[in-house]
């Protein structure tokens, strides 16, 4: 998963050869041994997009571990403990990102996906990247990632949508390994080692990044206790600023950024953090409270109601720390808005804050079912409200939600069938017609809990 998705990088030259070698190094260098003296990936403005003449501070090349050619046997089988996808059913992040709650779900989806490059075909798992800001969607992304024989997982690229006002704005960041020579990349070492380096993103034209792992063997302290044998590493982007992320065993992507800051870190993952066991009674008492809460927002008493099922919770169970201080900043901003209007973002943060406290006790698709119903009370909120942009977004929640769920419902065509015409009506701003599908959208959502 890359959490640098929108810079792009123009004017480098690109060869296959060159890619798999790192990059634009010239060829004299290459056949004089030069530890990339020759090569330059130039800065790139984030925000023009205008390539500059200052070449990025790039690695030797005798630090890279990434060189070799990747052998894959058993592509999707990824069980390196950075990186763990197979065994990762979801993980939900959570943070600050330019002084907005920011939320991301992340999800192993169901098949594979195989994908061509130099002549061979790697088949590859498929993660489902939703990065929510201020409770609506800002972007999704489809990742694709194999493991070689040699335990390191290799990054086979990624379909962007990023959203302005609930619709695709742009795809930047797109790209996949046979596609205009781009190769896959290594986004996670076998065994990393201090000093190593290598390219999680090695397509200059299009995207590109440089890690240097800084530390390895790190205690971090987890969402319900200490995890061991972290790694730091710092990331080196195409318009010259860098980032630190964490990885941690089991988890995979930790943290990203710094307090005081920009961050996102995990604040609950399955099963890492599954608890056996029923679910609470004071949980699914706040859970109620808060689809109250969410169907009539700024209504004083249902708040109030919220309000006590959330001490009562969090008084009677242990809550990850970061969950916690989410909720608790949800709330208090649902009991400050006080009109209906106002109310609408923070209650939907509430309803969505609960689904991720509930992960802790259920499988992810009896939860991911009631984010249908979440979203489907949502769609009908800003039907009435008039906002078409929210509508669109809400159409999108629903459409990523049933792509986790669909391939285990009896009956999907129906499903399918009203989500392509809430689309339609969506792109269309049609209000009228969400209005009239809504009935049958309520009546298809899944009701069974296994």
């Amino acid at each position: 998963m890359d959490t640098d998705r929108h810079l792009l990088l123009t004017g480098a030259c690109v060869s296959a050869a060159a890619l798999l070698a790192g990059a634009c190094s010239q060829a004299a260098d290459t056949a004089e041994g030069g530890a990339g003296r020759g090569e330059c990936v130039r800065v790139v403005d984030e925000d023009s997009g205008r390539t500059g003449d200052a070449c990025l501070p790039l690695a030797p090349a005798e630090e890279r571990v990434d060189l070799a050619e990747p052998r894959f046997t058993h592509p999707t089988r990824i069980t390196n403990p950075l990186h763990p996808t197979s065994e990762l059913r979801q993980i939900v992040m959570g943070g600050q990102v330019d002084d907005k709650p920011f939320r991301t779900e992340v999800s192993l989806l169901p098949g594979t996906k195989k994908i061509a490059y130099d002549g061979r075909s790697v088949e590859t798992l498929v993660s489902q990247y939703v990065a929510f800001s201020d409770g609506r969607i800002q972007e999704v992304a489809l990742d694709w990632y194999a493991q070689a024989d040699d335990g390191s997982v290799w990054y086979f690229g990624e379909d962007v949508f990023n959203y302005e006002s609930g619709v695709v704005a742009d795809t930047e960041g797109t790209w996949q390994a046979g596609r205009d020579d781009a190769p896959p990349a290594m986004i996670m070492p076998a065994a990393p080692e201090k000093g190593d380096v290598y390219r999680p993103e090695n397509l200059p034209g299009k995207v590109f990044e440089e890690v240097t792992v800084r530390a390895v063997d790190q205690p971090v302290d987890g969402p319900y206790g200490q995890v061991d044998g972290a790694i730091t590493v710092h990331e080196l982007h195409l318009d010259g600023s860098t980032e630190d992320k964490v990885f941690a065993p089991g988890y995979g992507e930790f943290s990203t950024g710094a307090e005081g800051g920009d961050l996102e870190a995990v604040a609950l993952a399955v099963p890492p953090d599954t608890k056996p066991g029923p679910l609470p009674d004071r949980l699914t008492a706040l859970e109620r409270a808060a689809v109250a809460a969410h169907e009539s927002p700024g209504k004083a008493a249902a708040v109030r109601e919220v309000r006590a099922a959330w001490d009562a919770y969090r008084a009677s169970d242990t809550v990850a720390e970061l969950l916690e201080r989410q909720t608790e900043r949800d709330l208090v901003a649902l009991e400050r808005a006080g009109a209906a209007a106002r109310a609408v973002g923070p209650a939907l943060r509430v309803a969505q804050d609960v689904t991720d406290l509930r992960l802790r006790y259920q499988s992810v698709p009896t939860v991911d079912r009631d984010r249908l119903a979440l979203w489907t009370r949502q769609l009908a909120i800003d039907t009435d409200a008039g906002d078409e942009g929210a509508v669109a977004g809400d159409v999108t929640a629903l459409e990523l939600v049933w792509e986790r769920l669909r391939h285990e419902a009896p009956d999907a065509a129906a499903m399918d069938t009203c989500l392509r015409r809430l689309r339609a009506a969506a792109d269309h701003e049609d209000l009228a017609e969400i209005r009239r599908l809504a009935p049958e959208l309520e009546s298809l959502l899944p009701t069974q809990h296994p």
